[in-house]
Parts: C-alpha cells; sequence; structure tokens
C-alpha cells in the first residue's frame, strides 16, 4: 500500500517536494539538527527528507516515528490515570531538542477513519495533558522562536475521501495533483515559485500594518457578519516569517494566510463555518460560533456537537480567538474547488479564524513583552489554536479607521488591495 502512494510521482518530483520543504520550508541551516514527525505509513518520503537534509549540511536528522494503529490502541484501552499524563521524559525530548536549536518538520497524511472508534472525550484529555506539559515548546513554535514546516503527503483514504467517485489508483493520482498544485510544487523550481509567492504577501502586508485599521468587518450570505476588533500596533504576518535570528522561514506548505492576533475581547456577532473542521480525528460540520466581547457564548454543530463543546472548553483561552486571517479565493489552491477535508488544505482556501492562542509576532515587539502586558494589549492565551475556515465566494471585508473611515479590502472572497 505505502508502494502505490507514489506510484503517481516520479522520484524528481518527489525530491523536489522535499527541497521545498527543506530549503524554503524550514531553511535548514549547516550543522543545525532536524526533527522529522512522520507516521510510519510516510516512511518513504520521511527517509527522503532526511536524505535531503543531510545534504543540505545538517549536523543530524532523527525520526520522530508515529503510528496510527498504535495510537488507536493507546486511546481504546490505556488506563485513565495514562490518558491524563503526558510522560516527563517525552516533554524533555522537545526541550533539548529546542535547546539544541532544532527546526521541525512535520508530515501529515488526513486519515478521517483512524479514531472513528475512540472517545472523543478520551483524546481531549489526553492533547490537553500533552500539550500542558509541551507549552513551552508550543510557545516557541507560536513566537517563531523555532523554525518549522507543515507540509501533506496523500494516503488511500484520505484521496477516496476526497474523491469518491473515482477508482482508489486515480483518487491518489488526483490528490497528488492538487497537493503539488496547492502547494506551488509542480513547477520546475518551486523554491523560485515560493520566493515569487511570498513577495505578493510582502506587498499586502505592507499596506495593511500600515493602515493598523481598528476593526475588521466580515460579511457573507451563509450568515456570518462578525466585528473583529483589532489591538493597536497589530502586525500581519503570513507566507514567509522570520525566527528569532532573522532566518526566513515557510511554516506551512500550502500557505495563503494573510493573519494577526483579534483583542481578545472585541470580537462581536456570528461566524457560519463554510468547510468542516477536523479536530481529533472526528469532523464538525455545519456549524456556527456566538461571540460577544470577544467570548463564544454560543455554538452548534449538526456534525460534532460533542466534539466543538470539547474543543471549546479546553481552558478559558479557547472561548476566544487568537487569530484572524484573510485569504483570496484566487489562489491555486481555492481554484482546485475540493474539499480536503484537512485543515492545513481547506483554511488556505478562505478567510478563518483560529480559537485559541495568538502569536507573539502579531503584535509589535510581542517576543519581548511579558504575559501580564500582552494580555494588556489584548492578545488571548490557551493551550490551543484550532483554525476554522468561514470564507465564501461572496465574502465581504471592510476594514475599519479610528474614526469610522472605512476601506473595502475583499470583495466576492478576493483583494481589493
Amino acid at each position: 500500500m505505502i508502494k502505490e502512494i507514489y506510484e503517481f510521482i516520479s522520484e524528481a518530483q518527489l525530491k523536489k517536494y522535499a527541497e521545498l520543504a527543506v530549503r524554503a520550508g524550514v531553511n535548514l541551516q549547516k550543522n543545525q539538527l532536524l526533527i522529522i514527525h512522520s507516521d510510519i505509513q510516510n516512511a518513504t518520503f520521511a527517509r527522503l527528507i532526511q536524505t535531503v537534509a543531510y545534504e543540505a549540511g545538517a549536523s543530524n536528522v532523527i525520526i520522530d516515528w508515529t503510528d496510527e494503529q498504535s495510537t488507536k490502541e493507546f486511546y481504546l484501552n490505556a488506563a485513565d490515570s495514562v490518558i491524563d499524563h503526558f510522560s516527563d521524559w517525552q516533554a524533555a525530548r522537545f526541550k533539548e531538542w529546542d535547546d539544541g536549536g532544532a527546526a521541525y518538520i512535520h508530515i501529515i497524511s488526513e486519515n478521517l477513519d483512524a479514531f472513528k472508534e475512540v472517545s472523543t472525550e478520551r483524546i481531549s484529555r489526553f492533547q490537553k495533558a500533552s500539550r500542558s506539559k509541551l507549552k513551552n515548546h508550543y510557545a516557541k513554535i507560536r513566537s517563531h522562536e523555532v523554525r518549522w514546516c507543515l507540509l501533506a503527503v496523500p494516503c488511500v483514504v484520505w484521496a477516496t475521501k476526497v474523491f469518491p467517485n473515482l477508482s482508489k489508483e486515480g483518487a491518489l493520482q488526483s490528490l497528488w495533483k492538487l497537493i503539488l498544485k496547492g502547494s506551488r510544487a509542480d513547477g520546475k523550481n518551486p523554491i523560485k515559485d515560493w520566493e515569487s509567492h511570498n513577495r505578493a504577501f510582502e506587498s499586502r502586508k505592507k499596506i495593511l500594518n500600515e493602515s493598523q485599521f481598528e476593526a475588521l468587518h466580515f460579511a457573507n450570505s451563509r450568515g456570518t457578519d462578525l466585528l473583529v476588533g483589532l489591538p493597536k500596533n497589530h502586525l500581519y504576518i503570513g507566507g514567509g516569517v522570520i525566527d528569532k535570528n532573522g532566518i526566513p522561514f515557510f511554516p506551512n506548505i500550502p500557505t495563503e494566510e494573510i493573519f494577526t492576533a483579534p483583542h481578545k475581547n472585541k470580537v462581536n456577532g456570528k461566524l457560519v463555518g463554510t468547510k468542516p473542521l477536523i479536530y481529533g480525528g472526528s469532523v464538525i460540520d455545519e456549524f456556527y460560533l456566538i461571540f460577544e466581547d470577544g467570548r463564544i457564548t454560543d455554538y452548534y454543530a449538526e456534525k460534532g456537537q460533542e466534539v466543538l463543546q470539547s474543543l471549546i472548553e479546553t481552558d478559558e483561552g479557547s472561548h476566544y480567538i487568537g487569530e484572524i486571517a484573510l485569504v483570496s479565493n484566487k489562489s491555486p489552491l481555492a481554484q482546485t474547488d475540493a474539499l480536503f477535508y484537512n485543515t492545513l488544505f481547506d483554511e488556505n482556501t478562505a478567510c478563518h479564524i483560529g480559537i485559541g492562542n495568538a502569536s507573539t509576532s502579531n503584535i509589535q515587539n510581542g517576543i519581548d513583552q511579558s504575559e501580564e502586558e500582552l494580555k494588556e494589549a489584548g492578545m488571548n492565551t490557551s493551550l490551543l489554536l484550532v483554525n476554522v475556515t468561514f470564507g465564501t465566494e461572496d465574502m465581504k471585508v471592510v476594514g475599519i479607521k479610528e474614526g469610522g473611515t472605512e476601506v473595502l479590502l475583499m470583495k466576492d472572497g478576493n483583494y481589493q488591495f
């Protein structure tokens, strides 16, 4: 089965994809440690990334293997005391890697059936335990103190979910094409294509950061009517970002978003989700969220209501949002018009929010500010950050300046600047 996955992509193309992750994604430096997080089903690609990383001068490449089947057995059968515990030795690994200046590449491949027999409550409890123990690591990830990159390869279950009317082979081939196209990795020189892609990001971020809107107003025919207040001195980031040493990298392949942090207490109105939200291996669909003074005060999902509840009730901060993102519907990924059933891809086809933690990179000098200063500025804190897509083809976004002046930023889901 693993061999079949790679029958529909040439060795040369696959190596270009791996090089994109290493040389542009994490922008690996000579003598740097690289950690690859990969399920065993993605071993072929993980090992190729390892080879490419050593060619780029890595000091060491460690593959941190996982196994969906073993994880499923853990969730189903482990004692309750174990579900609520994340081992110190596992947390110590991440601290040693972070202290050693590691970069991280995460390979994902969506399998919505992997944990369908597992209680969402047990998954939520273990995720809360692990995120609590790895709080410092995730803070470094979110503030871009360490470089990381997330990218995907297909699997049969995922491919046949996206293309239910095709044969297994046809679905795999089609999903490979969409992943490479959406990731801008299907050209002769993907790294140069990403450099060009990033220039467009830089131009729009400059305009938004200079404008310093007090709020953004989102509205569409699906029922979204959301006013998102912004903190003073907020910053939009997206595309390439810069780590603490001034080294650029791309955290997500693909990426089409320009995002900032909202003011924790200044989000009001209704948001209607437009694509399924995948959380803990479960699907949340046909849902809405109601905000009052920043807090989610009401919510409903036709599918996955209990999962949505567990997400929102993870901690106090998960009742608020930490990210608001603009995404054009004219990007290569959006133009595929596909429903990927995967947050990395679906969030990059339309505007979205992030429930939970705000990045300190989204406010001027945020990395150097204390927790109290960030709180005073209106930045939310939480153990998680989960993105929720709500953009549509008729999405309208208006920037509101001090004094009430309005500037049209998006019309019919596309940029107007």
